[in-house]
């Protein structure tokens, strides 16, 4: 191998933290990618990887390395296009990560658009509700939603997902129709937590110009958007959904919306990226992309 072709193996090797799997998406013999990357630990004179039975880490120079390279391989291949107009010219893989109700709802549906305007690239999509490590996972991308980028991230600010209150026909018939802040003393919640055990959030909605939070019971505690609102259908309590994903349902009757006048604050949505000198034209392409999809779900404030 050349210096680049092993700074891309070892690359590789850091994201999928496997020499195995590296070497399959690499399309060599995993003998060829570990003595690559043994090799390149020879010439730095440092360890860059810990490798044990189950997993490979990075070490703490593997890390700053990784960075460096990653910076490298897109500046390689933005000079290798630099002089390539047309769009089709794109080549190589996008690392991207998006909650899973935003890429069943409305990225994956449209990505036919995308490769017909980019036929070059590779897309790999990981969907979690879990909140990635963007540099140690080796994202180009990820798309955010209500919270604020780490420090030493960039974010591009894509505009908000407006909330709405609901809750199942069934739900209602059994428990009434909360029409005040008092009623939902007689209710129940589905309360959404980034972790299990964590203190539930309450029902939040708008007092004058602040947002304020009240405690209502709940039976049901979730960490992911899917069974949150699977729960809600199912007729086990409130939520608190962005209308993009609740219209579909609340089309279908399968939701009702209640309580109109206390909404709570609308939840920012942004792709958030490793700050770096360069950034490759693939992983712009692709984020200008998003970003006309998303316009058609999100407002801008």
């Amino acid at each position: 191998m050349n210096r680049l072709d092993t700074y891309a193996a070892f690359v590789r090797v850091a994201e999928l933290s496997s020499f195995t799997q590296a070497a399959a998406s690499l399309g060599l013999p995993k003998s060829a990618v570990s003595s690559a990357v043994a090799a390149l630990e020879s010439r730095l004179k440092t360890q860059l990887l810990y490798r044990t039975t189950r997993k490979v880490q990075l070490t703490h120079d593997g890390h700053a390395l990784y960075e460096r390279a990653r910076d490298l391989l897109s500046d390689a291949e933005d000079m290798d296009a630099m002089f390539q107009s047309q769009p089709q010219a794109l080549t190589g893989t996008l690392r991207v990560d998006m909650p899973v109700a935003m890429a069943r709802n409305f990225i994956v549906p449209r990505l036919p658009d995308f490769f017909d305007r980019h036929p070059g690239l590779q897309l790999e999509l990981s969907c979690t509700d879990r909140r990635v490590d963007v540099v140690a996972e080796g994202f180009d991308c990820v798309i955010r939603v209500g919270a604020r980028p780490d420090s030493g991230l960039m974010a591009r600010q894509l505009g908000v997902m407006t909330m709405v209150n609901v809750a199942s026909p069934a739900y209602l018939e059994r428990h009434g129709t909360p029409l005040t802040l008092d009623d939902l003393d007689h209710h129940f919640m589905v309360h959404y937590v980034g972790q299990l055990g964590a203190k539930p959030w309450g029902f939040e909605y708008r007092d004058g110009g602040d947002y304020q939070t009240r405690d209502v019971p709940g039976r049901m505690f979730v960490n992911s958007t899917e069974s949150f609102q699977a729960a809600a259908v199912a007729g086990l309590g409130i939520i608190q959904s962005p209308i993009a994903g609740a219209a579909p349902l609340l089309a279908e009757g399968r939701l009702v919306q209640i309580l109109p006048d206390y909404e709570a604050e609308p939840l920012p949505v942004a792709l958030i990226y490793p700050r770096r000198r360069h950034q490759a034209r693939r992983v712009r392409a692709f984020m200008d992309w998003v970003a006309a999809i998303m316009g058609d779900y999100l407002s801008k404030s």
